[in-house]
């Protein structure tokens, strides 16, 4: 438990300490993020590179740790697979960041972490067909991967929502003792609370696709390591509301975006987020709800994995319905 606890504050620490270097030499050679109208809520050209002070307060946490820590050799593998596909992926963003890569592009190299993912024994395991498994690995390792991306379009929503994600995965996991998973559930959070000093509204540097495509890479990863409950048979679909935030903005965005006949890869405020704006929230607010909801989301996973299977349907139950339900008030809210 006391190695957990070092290993998210000494990432905080890191990304702390990193962020404001990163941001340093954006500026210098001019990574910026630029206004775009009616799309991008800033209003003056921010910093990107945020991504790699996240990126390297991870690596290096998790290979400090290591030196002090007896990791299985389980447990070694799994993270050694985490660091080539996180890395694959950081990588794969940053590009986007600094030159712009085509959709498809993007598909692939997430596609090939997720291979890595898979090579390295990270994957679904409650299927029996090996095939199928993979294949849904794949699946939900670049949905997760692309939703935190989506959710990505407010100052501190990204950062806030991937630290109660993190949390609340080792939370989870915890009286189980999933070793990889809760040591990188908490690095995650660690550094993602380290940059949010940062990113908080109003911000002063962005994390960019190479933070938000490596933090739903790694938090996809983290979703597979855990078998979530023995006491019910759907427990093992609590990754879903602990994740809760980011697939709904994505279904919302992709609904939305095809009810208007626009392309699900074109850029639009068809945002939860931007929704809750429009209704009249603050900004500040609208981040707050967000980390609320997510927060509220965790911990109903948490309850699902410990609760008889009545009890969990209702709860499943419960959450849809109210998605459901709020979905339908959102359609009437004009964004644009």
């Amino acid at each position: 438990m006391v190695s957990y606890l070092v290993a998210f504050f000494f990432a905080l620490l890191l990304a702390y300490l990193f962020t404001p270097l990163f941001r340093e030499i954006a500026v210098k050679f001019k990574i910026l993020d630029h206004p775009v109208p009616n799309l991008k809520v800033h209003t003056k050209p921010i910093p990107y590179l945020g991504g790699l002070a996240i990126w390297l307060a991870f690596i290096l946490t998790l290979l400090g740790v290591r030196f002090f820590t007896h990791f299985p050799t389980g447990t070694l593998r799994n993270l050694r697979g985490i660091f080539y596909g996180g890395t694959l992926i950081m990588v794969l963003g940053l590009i986007d960041d600094i030159w712009k890569l085509d959709y498809r592009v993007k598909f692939f190299g997430q596609f090939i972490a997720s291979i890595i993912l898979v090579l390295y024994n990270i994957r679904i395991e409650f299927i029996p067909n090996l095939s199928f498994s993979i294949f849904l690995t794949i699946f939900w390792v670049v949905g997760i991967t692309n939703a935190i991306n989506i959710i990505d379009i407010m100052d501190g929503l990204a950062a806030g929502v991937a630290v109660i994600v993190g949390l609340a995965f080792s939370f989870i996991a915890l009286p189980t003792e999933k070793i990889y998973v809760n040591f990188a559930a908490l690095t995650l959070a660690g550094s993602c609370l380290g940059f949010l000093k940062y990113n908080w509204q109003p911000a002063r540097i962005f994390m960019g696709d190479s933070g938000s495509l490596f933090i739903g890479f790694i938090l996809a990863a983290i979703s597979l390591g855990e078998s979530y409950t023995t006491i019910n048979n759907i427990g093992l679909f609590a990754p879903l509301l602990v994740l809760g935030i980011p697939i709904y903005d994505t279904l919302l965005v992709i609904f939305f975006r095809l009810l208007k006949g626009k392309s699900i890869f074109a850029g639009s405020r068809d945002h939860f987020a931007f929704r809750l704006e429009a209704m009249g929230y603050e900004r500040k607010k609208v981040i707050l709800i967000n980390y609320y909801i997510s927060a509220i989301l965790g911990f109903a996973a948490f309850l699902i994995t410990i609760v008889r299977f009545e009890f969990a349907v209702i709860i499943y139950a419960g959450v849809i319905a109210f998605a459901v339900l709020y979905a339908t008030r959102l359609i009437y809210v004009r964004v644009e």
